[in-house]
């Protein structure tokens, strides 16, 4: 049975629940999904302080579920519309690694040009930052980010599916585009519920970060086995041991 191991990196554990929950209905019973949540950091990650801990914690989260006798994961995804951490886990992993923003820009690109709907307003720049440091920006028309957070969003489902619903519409018409990313790991399971009020198809960016870990043809790896290059001070025991020895 395949195993994809799924990193949230904030320490919510509602949102962990709600990936573990989504991730494995998109990936089937013949996939053994497994969620692990950051040991630190923000509840929800919305700026530039607690996107710069996530990635650390990430790493963290990582590392510790590689101890034990869990099965070692086939792919990893990081369950952030924002992907902290991504080059380091994936320089540091022996398994593919993919966050949800990435799938998600990938797989909206098969149709044209893409928005992307999000919540929590400083999330612009930041996805806009992203974009262009993965070679997507070309394709990305243009962000729209609604006032609540991804977490707010998710607390009140029927408020949220009102306003991203008309926040799809505007960034359709708006912007002209082919297809829209509902873009956070709170927000799983949204698209659908909206797809029917928006002209264009609406991505799941927890879909897609399932289906990009799962089908995609791996790059070959870095490294054979996990591990850091780095003989950490001061991090986790469970860091330390996958660094060189000191």
């Amino acid at each position: 049975m395949k195993q994809l191991l799924v990193i949230n990196p904030n320490t919510s554990e509602r949102v962990s629940t709600l990936l573990q929950q989504h991730v494995q209905a998109a990936a089937g019973s013949h996939v053994a999904v497994r969620t692990v949540t950051a040991r630190f950091g923000a509840p929800y990650i919305a700026d530039e302080a607690s996107y710069a801990v996530a990635g650390h914690a990430a790493l963290d989260a990582w590392a510790a579920a590689l101890t034990g006798s869990e099965p070692k994961p086939d792919a990893v995804l990081i369950g952030c519309f924002g992907d902290p951490g991504l080059m380091a886990l994936r320089e540091s992993s022996p398994a593919p690694v993919t966050g949800l923003a990435e799938a998600a820009f990938i797989e909206a690109a098969r149709h044209g040009r893409y928005a992307i709907v999000t919540g929590g307003e400083r999330w612009g720049p930041m996805l806009q930052r992203l974009a262009q440091a993965l070679g997507q920006a070309q394709q990305l028309a243009g962000i729209h980010t609604v006032a609540p957070t991804g977490a707010q969003l998710a607390a009140e489902p029927a408020a949220a599916h009102r306003l991203l619903a008309q926040a799809c519409r505007d960034a359709a018409h708006q912007l002209g585009v082919q297809a829209v990313i509902l873009g956070g790991a709170g927000l799983a399971g949204m698209a659908a519920a909206v797809q029917s009020q928006v002209p264009v198809p609406v991505i799941d960016s927890v879909i897609a970060g399932t289906h990009w870990a799962l089908r995609t043809p791996p790059l070959p790896p870095q490294r054979q086995t996990p591990g850091f290059d780095i003989a950490w001070q001061g991090l986790s025991p469970e860091m330390a041991a996958l660094g060189p020895a000191a």
